[in-house]
């Protein structure tokens, strides 16, 4: 995965140790892998003893693998040995085939424990460390993505880094590397400390000067309207050549700028996106929810891991889809992503996985893996399955050809070859006309062979789970379930919500100290959270509120935005610093603005401070809210397709607020009804509050006084919709609540 280029100032000392001979080692290109090194089960390395999944995976390496600490970096010191820094996570292919092919290859263990302490990172248990070492490389090459393998000083300054390396290649790498190192140090010192020093300057995006505090001017979201537009594929949806990812910020932006200015082109941009996305392969056909990403233009061949994240951010997407359209096809979605979130990554204790694996066994009795064995198939085994007559519908619906349907250009390893991926490529009425039947009839038929193929496809063995529960994708699944509850009134979704705000407050939150945890496995908490742990927890704590009316989740979102201001304010330039002040390792403190395939950390906290500045009429975390926008300023002018979230809090900070208070009884039917007129429609820039005469109405009193006031009319539940905290008159007339609501702010 490649992020937007931020600078190629250190390519040219990238290669000034090694030449460009080397550099050409950073290309991955396609090869024939030699055959898998089996490593004895006995042996272990300092790996052993950690909870992620992702460094136990290498905790029988030949390779001496450290985690990321002090042991390994005072080892690095005292021996003055390079350090090899591998970044990857549990569900990356490319990872999986690196820990195959090469640090379970004897010859290249060999070379590393010789010559260097090397040093294994969860990038998603350490956001920190990965942010730091990825802004590098993509520095250096103008792209970056895992696995990340970067060469450091023992005072882990980086000289040289990549991606993907075939084991001959890396295996001559490293001799080149530990040769430099002995017979020129001075050259590779010097370049790793201009590297660094340049590297301190890219990832705190921290001007010169200090950002000027002037207003962000309107014109910013036409211009990323009109920059998100210019890559738009017009005949396959989305944005942008081959890789397709979904991207669900852009999207989310997009619909806002549709609601802020009623022009369509943003709206059909996303809808056409959103239905291209769903009939194609990367989309889960079989068991619902999506893939990562489309290795090709048409969205049919994904890179097939499932993660939390992306879950999360669709449901949420497909959801406004529907709050916008009301058509049942988005809704359908929707439901089919929480419903395969609360299937398949759901863990027994509670709390959401953080990923499954693209790669699995081949077979039970057989310990081969390949990326996509779970869910490709063979025409023979769906007409095995189906019979002669429904496999001959059902192939002709999905996509499915005899000898394959995936191009080989799409399958560099030969691993999908004679595979078909499922993907939509006739609607349920093209393949009834077809086939002579009525659409009722079809529709019945291909629901019956999906299910068969659902059933089988159940036997074979199943994807591995990053089984880890991460804070900051929990919070954002938590956000998707009670969103989805509330717009399809929904309950089931709404409990699943609230069990998961419990399981994280009760095993990711100190309250003594009144901090997260970044995530927890195998009963218990590790690590210190991050920026995004809070923003994600703060964004679905304001959601869960507003679909259940707990007023707890809003006092705690009070609690732990002031914790994040301490813990990761920058008091020099604003915005927030993605990780506290308490690693003295880390040669920098990032501080992202990049909305990729998640918002950045930035991103959200500058929407969650509006959003509660809204809601606890609080004008320092107004102010606050500004100074996080003006501290990436220049990008949001210069770039703002690469920050969609952003321009998502800028679209919000310039809207004409609307808080909407219903003062009942959030479970008599009056009440229902017109909570019903608010959640049937997409109003992104509202607050919505209930007044039910209890300790919560208190509350929320005590941060905005008017709601003192609110009451039944006549013992009727009652709407007060207003702008800027001024009201329009009180109703109990769901018709007349229906068109406030529809007025233009």
């Amino acid at each position: 995965m490649s992020r937007v280029q931020k600078s190629s100032a250190l390519f040219a000392v990238s290669l000034l140790a090694f030449g460009g001979a080397a550099f050409g080692l950073l290309r991955a290109r396609p090869y024939q892998p030699p055959a898998r090194q089996e490593t004895p089960p006995a042996q272990t390395n300092h790996l052993a003893g950690e909870k992620s999944p992702y460094l136990l995976l290498h905790a029988h390496n030949p390779v001496d693998w450290y985690p990321w600490g002090e042991e390994a970096f005072e080892k690095a010191r005292r021996e003055q040995k390079l350090i090899f820094l591998s970044i990857g996570y549990y569900t990356c292919h490319w990872c999986h085939v690196m820990e195959r092919e090469s640090y379970s290859n004897p010859e290249i263990a060999a070379v590393l424990n010789k010559y260097f302490v090397s040093i294994k990172v969860d990038r998603e248990e350490r956001p920190d460390v990965d942010r730091l070492y990825i802004a590098y490389v993509e520095s250096a090459t103008g792209s970056a993505g895992w696995p990340l393998n970067v060469l450091l000083t023992p005072d882990r300054k980086p000289f040289f880094g990549g991606t993907y390396f075939p084991p001959d290649q890396l295996k001559s790498l490293l001799q080149k590397v530990a040769e430099a190192w002995a017979n020129d140090r001075a050259s590779v010192t010097g370049t790793a400390s201009r590297a660094a020093q340049e590297l301190v300057q890219i990832v705190n995006e921290s001007p010169a000067v200090p950002a000027s505090r002037d207003a962000l001017p309107p014109a910013i979201l036409d211009q990323a309207v009109t920059q998100i537009s210019g890559g738009y594929d017009k005949s396959n949806g989305g944005f942008g050549p081959a890789p397709k990812f979904p991207r669900p910020v852009t999207l989310d932006f997009l619909l806002r700028s549709y609601a802020r200015t009623g022009q369509s082109g943003p709206r059909e941009m996303t809808l056409a996106t959103l239905r291209a996305m769903a009939h194609g392969g990367i989309h889960d056909q079989l068991g619902g929810g999506f893939h990562r990403y489309s290795t090709d233009a048409e969205w049919r061949v994904p890179h097939f891991e499932k993660m939390l994240y992306d879950q999360a951010q669709l449901a949420i997407i497909y959801t406004d889809a529907w709050q916008i359209t009301h058509e049942e096809y988005f809704s359908a979605i929707a439901r089919d992503i929480l419903d395969f979130t609360l299937r398949e990554m759901l863990q027994p204790a509670g709390g959401f996985a953080s990923a499954l694996d693209a790669d699995s066994t081949l077979a039970r009795a057989k310990p081969e893996t390949a990326e996509g064995a779970y869910y490709l198939w063979r025409a023979s085994e769906i007409e095995s399955l189906l019979g002669n007559s429904d496999a001959a519908m059902f192939d002709f619906a999905y996509g499915v050809e005899s000898g394959g349907n995936v191009p080989a250009s799409q399958d560099a390893r030969h691993e999908l070859t004679g595979k078909n991926v499922l993907y939509e490529r006739y609607t349920a009425k093209e393949t009834a006309g077809h086939f002579g039947l009525t659409e009722n009839q079809a529709r019945q038929k291909l629901a019956a062979a999906l299910q068969s193929l659902f059933e089988a496809r159940s036997r074979r063995p199943r994807p591995p789970t990053d089984d880890k529960i991460v804070t900051a994708w929990n919070g954002m699944m938590i956000s998707a379930l009670a969103r989805a509850s509330a717009a399809f009134n929904e309950p089931r979704y709404l409990e699943a919500a609230n069990s998961t705000e419990k399981f994280v407050e009760a095993h990711l939150y100190d309250p003594k100290l009144q901090r997260l945890s970044r995530s927890y496995r195998a009963g218990s908490a590790a690590s210190i959270g991050f920026l995004d742990d809070y923003t994600g927890l703060i964004g679905g704590l304001l959601d869960l509120y507003e679909a259940g009316f707990d007023v707890h989740f809003l006092t705690w979102a009070v609690t732990l935005q002031q914790q994040q201001d301490q813990l990761f304010w920058d008091l020099k330039a604003g915005g927030y610093f993605d990780a506290p002040a308490s690693d003295p390792d880390l040669l920098a403190r990032t501080r992202e603005s990049y909305d990729g395939a998640e918002p950045s950390p930035n991103s959200v906290a500058a929407m969650n401070l509006l959003r509660l500045s809204q809601i606890t009429d609080r004008a320092d975390w107004r102010a606050r809210a500004q100074s996080t926008l003006a501290a990436f300023r220049a990008r949001l002018q210069a770039d703002p397709e690469a920050v969609p979230a952003l321009a998502s809090a800028l679209d919000y900070s310039l809207a004409q607020k609307r808080q909407i208070l219903i003062a009942g009884d959030s479970a008599a039917p009056d009440t229902r009804a017109l909570l019903r007129l608010v959640n049937d429609r997409f109003l992104p820039n509202k607050i919505l509050l209930l007044a039910d005469d209890a300790s919560g109405q208190k509350q929320l009193a005590s941060w905005l006084p008017f709601v003192a006031g609110a009451h039944r009319i006549h013992g009727q539940a009652t709407a007060y919709i207003c702008e800027n905290y001024v009201c329009k008159l009180p109703t109990a007339d769901p018709a007349v609540a229906a068109r406030l609501l529809d007025a233009k702010p």
